[in-house]
């Protein structure tokens, strides 16, 4: 029929929904003739059952009609977004104690979930904000479907949250714990991190321009600095604490090491990228040694510079964390991490590594968007 648009997704999602229903039927009276606290915590969700059911039938349905994609995006993240919501507020106090009907009816969540992804990555939007917005939607989904993923499976099969918290508890423990992480980030990111990272990265491009100037540094440096990249974190911290103290020097000299070579390597690569026909026009004009570096080699590298900037942007972070470890104030979050881990918390453990990640993620994405707007004309970014 002209109005039916099946899709394996949905289909699949209907067939476990269904094998959801099935199983609970089967298997509910065993958990009614037991006294009533019995069946409420076989079935903590027996209550929304119904609506979950409706939410997972009705999107998949609605989405495999000739309709608007966008409509059936919206149907389908209306759909599978509800069912999860009641999935896992139905199972929070009853942990350990799910079904295989649970089970399936977050998969069949999950594929009505990956089904608007599949809608959304081919819409093409004219509108430049309403495609920076599908652009945007379709990591977030994704991303927060690994988080519910995690909730469902960690609540549903009990396992402990010593082991593995759920991202609800990291998120209360994040949400009672501001003003520690506030002090984490400022001693950790805004002192240690960023100075480190400017030092290492400047001093890097500096000695890449001498280094492309003076040839017999540039043979010299290279090995030297693959050979210092493989250098142990772990042995170089304990040396720089002992050299700058227990403050944030000493991981900013740690940071300062570790993003120095990838810059210099990056950079005198990228020098060399530019044509000899172009150097030879550049001749024809008479230009300078400098002229020619800041019109021609510095742009034809600056993909190259950029490439480096965002290895380093993870670096730095990971460097100052581990540094951490091998002495520092009260204060860091890698001292943070560590004295957690010997007390247990380890939920105030995964708020530090969600912290992190998140201010690496927006550290990259800085500069990744600096990249796009200096290096609009490279035919990577057309």
């Amino acid at each position: 029929m002209r109005w039916f648009a099946p899709s394996w997704q949905a289909l699949l999602a209907v067939v476990l929904c269904i094998g959801a229903g099935l199983l609970g039927v089967m298997s509910l009276p065993e958990a009614t003739a037991l006294a009533q606290p019995a069946a409420s915590i076989a079935y903590p969700w027996a209550a929304s059952k119904s609506l979950i059911f409706d939410a997972i039938l009705i999107s998949a349905a609605f989405s495999m009609m000739r309709v608007p994609p966008a409509v059936a995006a919206l149907a389908l993240f209306a759909g599978a977004h509800l069912a999860a919501w009641l999935l896992l507020s139905g199972i929070a106090g009853f942990e350990g104690t799910a079904l295989a009907p649970f089970y399936l009816l977050m998969a069949a969540a999950w594929l009505l979930a990956w089904r608007c992804v599949t809608i959304l990555s081919g819409l093409k939007p004219t509108h430049r904000l309403a495609k920076t917005l599908v652009g945007l939607l379709i990591p977030v989904i994704f991303g927060a479907w690994l988080l519910i993923i995690w909730e469902g499976v960690v609540r549903g099969a009990g396992i402990p949250f010593i082991l593995l918290p759920p991202p609800s508890a990291i998120g209360a423990r994040i949400a009672t714990s501001v003003p520690i992480l506030a002090a984490d980030v400022r001693q950790t990111i805004f002192k240690a991190v960023i100075a480190g990272y400017a030092i290492g990265c400047g001093a890097g491009f500096l000695t890449a321009i001498l280094a492309d100037r003076v040839s017999f540094l540039r043979r010299g440096l290279l090995p030297i600095g693959n050979m210092v990249s493989a250098l142990p974190i772990i042995g170089v911290a304990p040396i720089m604490v002992m050299w700058f103290g227990f403050d944030w020097q000493s991981k900013a000299a740690v940071v300062s090491i570790m993003t120095f070579f990838p810059m210099l390597v990056n950079t005198v690569t990228g020098l060399a990228e530019s044509g000899h026909m172009e150097r030879d026009l550049m001749r024809t004009y008479a230009s300078s040694y400098w002229q020619t570096l800041f019109k021609l080699r510095l742009p034809a590298a600056a993909p190259f510079i950029f490439n480096a900037l965002k290895i380093n942007a993870t670096l730095a972070l990971i460097g100052a964390i581990v540094a951490e470890f091998f002495g520092t104030p009260v204060v860091g979050m890698g001292f943070r991490i560590s004295t957690e881990v010997g007390r247990m918390n380890i939920d105030m453990v995964w708020a530090e590594i969600a912290v992190a990640a998140l201010i690496g993620s927006v550290f990259y994405g800085i500069i990744a968007l600096i990249e796009r707007v200096v290096t609009f004309w490279h035919p990577s970014l057309r």
